[in-house]
């Protein structure tokens, strides 16, 4: 009869840990999700007809900033490391993230930190993942500024 007890006590200890571990891990996921989505303060106008396969792109931010981001090589190879350059003028960012996001599929996280050339000069290199098919990418400068979070999308694709 003791046994039966110890049994059924061990049972419920175990769903009570499992239940405690579950909820844990939502917080934590939640807390996460905050810290890899910053909020952004301001976003410049998406200029659909710039194309960083022909070469470097220019963006104007609300507050008068600018920002350029051109990728090399041009014809952005999937599953090659590509070198990323951002560009700033009248803007001050501490630091500069490129976050891409697939536009017609979710193709997770993919965001590399920039390291800082000088004032105005960022770069770093990042992989694109492959797709099936014919993809279209955004990649959003994020730079992180003494107002907050400015964000420049800038739009390309990749073929397989």
């Amino acid at each position: 009869m003791k046994t039966i007890n110890k049994e059924k006590k061990f049972k419920h200890l175990w769903t009570i840990i499992a239940v405690l571990s579950f909820i844990i891990l939502l917080v934590v996921g939640y807390k996460i999700k905050d810290s890899l989505s910053p909020a952004i303060t301001t976003t410049a106008t998406l200029d659909t007809s710039c194309d960083l396969r022909q070469g470097a792109c220019l963006l104007k931010l609300p507050n008068g900033g600018q920002v350029s981001l051109s990728i090399t090589p041009n014809n952005i190879p999937v599953l090659q490391p590509l070198e990323l350059n951002v560009m700033i003028n009248n803007i001050k960012a501490s630091s500069i993230e490129v976050d891409f996001v697939g536009i017609n599929m979710d193709m997770g996280y993919n965001r590399s930190k920039l390291k800082k050339i000088d004032e105005q000069h960022f770069k770093g290199n990042v992989i694109i993942p492959a797709c099936v098919s014919k993809m279209e990418w955004e990649a959003r400068v994020l730079l992180q500024t003494d107002k907050g979070v400015s964000m420049a999308p800038f739009r390309f694709y990749t073929t397989k």
